[in-house]
């Protein structure tokens, strides 16, 4: 009797979760890429050595919403600079972090740098990414991006790092050399938002390496998976004006679903080794990799 229920149920569209549909696979010069859909919520994901990792995801029915948790993490550069003008964006996705800094901020310029062509491809047919107004997308390696717009004089609010190959970030992106970098591209009150993992190896190196380059800075950390380093280029403004800054904007965010004053509740301080070692272009962290499992 019980399984003829669960069945009936199933037929007649009882409470049955709806199963995931691929809605698109690819093998690019870079990643597997494929697009599933389930109840609603789609889905980027890249495939590396059998692990799925999820890239990006819109609500079908509310592309107002941020699906992933991290994605609200991103926003917490309002903090430091609430009224950017120029964002630099590395790592495109499926376009989720254009569409809702276009939305907040008319007019706001954006160069939103991809490696990959077939991801860019990809967020406009299944993401509903539509280059809005304002925003330029250039297929290019991040590092290369930066270092060319630094010999052109170019300035940003707000650079965002969110660049994945399904495994982890990119080991030249991760580099002092690279943030040294991306600290030469930030204009005054400028403010840098990277996207790191809190349960990874490197998560020591890491975290010292953004402070040798930046000082004091954000730590936001969820109880598990990403952390998001918020840094300052002039560093970070007293805690009064951090607060001052959430009411500057906190209204336009609700729309979003993102709530400034609990992304600053989720701020870690300083909970890293501080003599680990610092991720170079001479190390970097394949060699940390390698050397800790000596």
């Amino acid at each position: 009797m019980r399984i003829i229920a669960i069945t009936l149920l199933s037929l007649f569209g009882g409470a049955v979760a709806a199963a995931e549909v691929t809605l698109h696979t690819e093998k690019s010069l870079y990643q597997n890429i494929s697009v599933v859909e389930e109840d609603g919520v789609r889905c980027l994901r890249f495939t590396v050595k059998r692990r799925n990792s999820r890239q990006s995801c819109i609500d079908v029915n509310n592309p107002d919403r941020l699906v992933l948790p991290y994605t609200h993490l991103m926003f917490g550069g309002l903090l430091v600079n609430p009224a950017p003008q120029r964002v630099l964006l590395i790592g495109l996705g499926g376009g989720t972090l254009v569409e809702v800094f276009t939305g907040l901020f008319p007019g706001i310029e954006i160069d939103a740098v991809e490696i990959d062509p077939a991801v860019v491809d990809v967020a406009r047919k299944y993401f509903s990414y539509s280059d809005p107004a304002g925003t330029a997308v250039h297929v290019r390696d991040g590092r290369v991006f930066a270092r060319r717009a630094n010999r052109r004089g170019e300035r940003y609010d707000y650079i965002i790092i969110d660049a994945f190959n399904g495994d982890y970030i990119p080991e030249h992106l991760m580099t002092r050399e690279f943030l040294l970098e991306c600290k030469e591209l930030l204009a005054e009150k400028g403010v840098l938002v990277a996207n790191t993992f809190s349960s990874s190896r490197l998560y020591n190196s890491e975290s010292a390496t953004y402070a040798s380059v930046f000082g004091e800075y954000l730590n936001l950390r969820r109880p598990h998976g990403n952390r998001v380093i918020v840094a300052g280029r002039d560093g970070l403004p007293p805690a009064d004006w951090l607060r001052l800054n959430i009411n500057r904007v906190d209204a336009d965010l609700a729309r979003f679903g993102i709530d400034l004053p609990r992304l600053l509740s989720l701020d870690r301080g300083i909970d890293w080794r501080r003599k680990a070692r610092i991720l170079t272009d001479q190390y970097a962290p394949a060699n940390l990799m390698r050397d800790a499992a000596r």
